[in-house]
């Protein structure tokens, strides 16, 4: 479907000027809304950027783009994690979407608005945030010089409880379009999800992730709707998991509760097991078991058509 004139000016203005091969520092913001995001709401001023990179106050949730010096038409979406509190930019995003370009694959880095922050959608935020980056990539295919039906993402902590609920719930509507670009899918084709917080239920759920989204006390219903694990069936995009066993914020069982869930419905499913790295570890640090799994995540998208 062809986008209105409002929509195709302003994926143009977003698109015009990038360079080849993008920074954290001068990649030009591509806004999320034409407009205020659902519902209102929200912080005001600019973003705040922790010593460790680390952003908040995020008022106009925007995507990031790291373009491919010889792209190969594939592109992820990258969410990184912070307990729904902060976005560990500098930590987990930026480094996986230059590991991404590096090799072709076209990247979005997400700056998702923060539930804490004031957003009236409140816990839906986010997974809107999400749906319309999805959407808005792939109305821009042709801009970006990618295949919309080679569009995956890549999601750490907190960042991969929200691409985990993008790809399980995709066909669930988050918000009411407002353009055309809302007209597309909004489900990945492929899913990484990298030490995720996956169950919001007991015993698993005492994360930051549980208490922003559903509070202290939330009720059975509650922490059922807002685990991944709950709404995955048969049309769930295939899963790449992987997770230390160590890993003391997002307790192990969070990415077997994944990996069996995908069994069950029957969706393709990789679970990588790490010995040791904690949590928080991004591409991996070397001289540890975490620094493995980007390998094992390369040739596991090379199997998924997004490399060549």
């Amino acid at each position: 479907m062809l986008l209105d004139r409002r929509s195709l000016l302003f994926l143009s203005a977003a698109m015009l000027g990038l360079p080849s091969r993008v920074g954290a520092s001068d990649s030009p913001a591509i806004p999320l809304w034409p407009g205020m995001p659902p519902g209102g709401g929200g912080p005001s001023g600019p973003v705040r950027i922790s010593s460790r990179g680390a952003w908040s106050n995020i008022a106009q949730p925007s995507l990031q783009l790291y373009r491919p010096d010889k792209p190969n038409g594939a592109a992820m979406l990258v969410a990184a994690g912070g307990g729904y509190k902060r976005i560990e930019m500098d930590g987990e995003a930026h480094p996986a979407a230059a590991w991404l370009a590096a090799r072709g694959i076209t990247a979005f880095v997400l700056a998702y608005r923060l539930p804490e922050e004031g957003w009236k959608a409140g816990p839906l935020a986010p997974l809107q945030d999400a749906q319309r980056a999805m959407r808005l990539i792939r109305a821009g295919a042709t801009g970006y010089g990618i295949d919309p039906g080679r569009l995956g993402v890549l999601g750490f902590s907190a960042g991969g409880h929200l691409l985990g609920l993008a790809s399980a719930r995709s066909a669930f509507k988050a918000y009411p379009g407002v353009d055309e670009a809302d007209a597309q899918s909004a489900r990945p084709d492929n899913a990484a999800l990298i030490y995720p917080i996956i169950t919001l239920e007991p015993p698993y759920d005492g994360s930051s992730t549980r208490r922003v989204l559903i509070g202290r006390h939330p009720s059975a219903e509650e922490s059922a709707e807002w685990s991944v694990q709950t709404h995955v069936r048969k049309d769930c995009p295939p899963m790449f998991l992987a997770q230390a066993q160590d890993d003391p914020v997002s307790n192990p069982a969070n990415t077997v509760i994944m990996a069996q869930a995908c069994q069950a419905a029957g969706v393709p499913v990789e679970l990588m097991r790490l010995a040791s790295g904690g949590h928080g570890f991004g591409m991996g640090r070397p001289g540890t078991p975490t620094a493995a799994w980007p390998d094992h995540y390369e040739a596991w998208l090379r199997q998924r058509g997004m490399l060549a």
